[in-house]
């Protein structure tokens, strides 16, 4: 039976144990996609985590959705985020750079271009989002077409060879949580009739590719990819083959040889225990809201083999310290989940800070 403070090697670096950063949206970064020098303090903060995944970064300009979120594409973004690596490596931590395009999730108002949000098909979310000028309805995407397919996933390598640049440890690439990958996955998003579109094999086509074009530019190794079967987010609404599709998207991914396969968890159990069993090498499970007490389970239990944690990492720089010691956590304060400068952000109390001086 495997411990949380077991020691584990995943891909081409080697952990302290078996907690992971989980990525969060932190809405922090210069208009032009630049993280400034707080995003470094704030990292660097949890570099105790072990394996950090940073927020989602935008693989390109069409990737954007969101105000103020970080991208890696221009020299300045990765000039920003080798800051942000070098201060995570001096304190020990290791850090991967989570690639996130948000597809039909956007609107003209965010991204520098002003363009229409691409998809898999001119099918829009239903949701409501952020924008410069307030909440706005997200708009009916433009179709990508086959060649803007192949560009979009050459923006994907050309990111991740970006995060390599500016020393990050590796990339995980955003297949979940309702943003492109998972779009033409879904019959809901994707009602193509060419090769990304239709079949269960052809849905899934698109996030592979993506994964193989990474893998091969940056190494497999440092390669790691998110998933959430099931997930409702952004107006998606996953067929009866969804299962299917997972599995088979598993085992493809598998053959890649990824440094590690992330699941967002949202409660089908059986379908995770079968994924468990078709992927060969590291798993990281985040359940939805899972207690602190339930952090440990699924790692003893041999169906996880590392636990990332969101908002107990946001809120408590020190969340190792603490859950080794049994100390009261930090709540989180959602009001600054997503506003500028350092309230919430890196003025959270450590343990330390507590301590009356000798």
């Amino acid at each position: 039976m495997s411990s949380v403070w077991d020691p584990i090697t995943v891909g081409r670096i080697s952990l302290p144990h078996r907690f992971a950063m989980s990525p969060m949206t932190r809405s922090r970064a210069a208009d032009d996609g630049t993280p400034g020098d707080l995003a470094a303090e704030y990292y660097s903060q949890r570099a105790a985590l072990g394996l950090l995944i940073t927020e989602g970064t935008q693989p390109s300009a069409d990737g954007q959705g969101y105000l103020s979120t970080p991208g890696i594409y221009t020299d300045r973004h990765v000039e920003g985020w080798r800051r942000i690596t070098q201060a995570v490596h001096g304190r020990g931590g290791r850090l991967f750079v989570q690639l996130m395009h948000v597809g039909r999730m956007g609107h003209p108002d965010n991204p520098p271009h002003h363009r229409l949000p691409v998809a898999p098909s001119a099918i829009a979310s239903g949701e409501t989002l952020h924008t410069r000028n307030g909440p706005q309805p997200t708009p009916t995407p433009r179709m990508l077409t086959a060649d803007e397919i192949r560009a979009t996933i050459a923006d994907y390598r050309h990111a991740a060879a970006r995060s390599i640049e500016a020393g990050a440890d590796g990339v995980e690439i955003h297949g979940a949580n309702g943003y492109l990958i998972q779009q033409f996955f879904s019959p809901n998003a994707n009602t193509r009739t060419d090769a990304y579109g239709a079949s269960m094999v052809n849905r899934a086509r698109f996030g592979l590719e993506v994964a193989a074009a990474i893998a091969a530019e940056i190494g497999p190794d440092r390669t790691g990819i998110r998933l959430s079967p099931g997930s409702r987010l952004g107006g998606i609404v996953e067929g009866d083959d969804h299962e299917a599709l997972y599995l088979h998207v598993v085992e493809e991914l598998a053959r890649l040889d990824l440094a590690y396969l992330h699941i967002a968890h949202g409660g089908n159990d059986a379908l995770l225990k079968r994924i468990r069993a078709a992927w060969p090498r590291t798993l990281l499970v985040n359940r939805i809201n899972r207690p602190l007490e339930a952090a440990m389970a699924d790692i003893e239990a041999g169906l996880a083999d590392i636990a990332p944690v969101g908002r107990w990492a946001l809120a408590n720089p020190d969340f190792i310290e603490r859950f080794r010691r049994g100390a009261a956590l930090n709540p989180p304060d959602a009001s600054t989940f997503y506003s500028a400068g350092a309230r919430g952000y890196t003025d959270y109390p450590r343990l330390a800070d507590s301590r009356p001086a000798i």
